[in-house]
């Protein structure tokens, strides 16, 4: 019998799955050094290192997405964060794009609440009549903008948000203002010493940047009509996303909005079992990632298998369905 007991335990031992716990040490290609995606990288990094200890995952400063696309594509990164509409802009081959890439594979959907807030001075505001994003156009105001960075997704949508209320750069120059390109850090440092009256961009609500801006600077949020949304929401892909009321002090209102949402990909040359625990270290360590925003606690593992824009990668679709998460 005991004979019996241990041979039917190796082979119990044999034909288990095998889980590689080797540490992990790869560079993730984020976006800029202080916004959302870097919060994301804390969060991967800890989760992986959580399910297999030794590992470090090196948050990158980067282009962002459609760099990181491009990083992939090349073999030059490991890892990358990129949003739905770049890699629809990607897979389309279309601009910044000069053929189609199709060598993007998805580990897991990290979140699809990074909304489009345009935050304004309450000064601005009121001198103007500004109430809503609408209003910029008919107002024409002498206004100090801050997008993201040239070549970001979240500036790309900016201006496609500006364009469907009929107002370009060249027009807000026009009028006396202008249009300043900076990270998300420097856009608070640049409102907060008065040298902009709007931040517009995709980030968390209550980013931290966000948060230290409009302490700061008694502000502002202009909604988005719905009407611009569905427009922007067909051309980029950017879907539309509702601010909670008193998501900050001065907001008492509800603020529709455009979003972003994001996921970690890789290169289809990712060996399986690599794909396999990643995808396994994000999901039983989900807490990592929940713990490094409060918007993150809106993860769950159901969203995880959601990227709707790239395959997933085939060790990733692995574990999801072992986990019961995929079919």
């Amino acid at each position: 019998m005991k004979k019996l007991l241990a041979t039917m335990a190796l082979v119990a031992v044999a034909a288990a799955p095998t889980i590689h716990a080797q540490p992990y040490n790869y560079a993730l290609a984020g976006a800029s050094p202080s916004g959302l995606w870097s919060s994301l990288g804390v969060g991967i990094d800890k989760a992986v290192k959580a399910q297999y200890p030794g590992s470090t995952i090196t948050y990158q400063t980067s282009g962002g997405g459609l760099a990181n696309i491009g990083l992939l594509d090349s073999g030059k990164a490991q890892l990358g964060i990129a949003h739905e509409p770049e890699l629809k802009l990607a897979v389309e081959g279309a601009k910044p794009f000069t053929k189609p890439i199709t060598s993007m594979r998805a580990i897991a959907y990290l979140y699809d609440w990074g909304p489009m807030q345009i935050i304004m001075s309450r000064e601005f505001a009121d001198k103007y009549g500004i109430k809503t994003f609408e209003d910029i156009a008919t107002k024409k105001p002498p206004l100090r903008v801050t997008l993201n960075r040239r070549g970001n997704i979240a500036e790309g949508v900016a201006l496609a948000m500006f364009k469907a209320i009929g107002v370009t750069p060249a027009d807000i120059e026009k009028w006396g203002g202008s249009v300043i390109f900076a990270a998300s850090q420097e856009q608070s440092d640049l409102y907060k010493d008065r040298r902009a009256d709007m931040m517009f961009n995709s980030l968390f609500v209550k980013q931290g940047s966000l948060v230290e801006a409009t302490n700061a600077i008694d502000s502002v949020m202009l909604p988005v009509s719905d009407a611009v949304i569905r427009k922007v929401a067909a051309e980029t892909g950017a879907k539309k996303f509702v601010i909670p009321a008193n998501s900050y002090k001065f907001q008492p209102e509800p603020i529709p909005t455009n979003t972003l949402g994001a996921g970690l990909i890789v290169n289809q040359s990712m060996d399986d079992q690599t794909a396999y625990n990643l995808a396994r270290a994000l999901h039983k360590q989900i807490g990592e990632l929940q713990s490094v925003h409060g918007s993150m606690k809106a993860l769950t593992p159901q969203i995880l298998v959601e990227m709707g824009v790239i395959p997933y990668h085939p060790g990733a679709v692995k574990y999801y369905k072992e986990a019961g998460l995929m079919k």
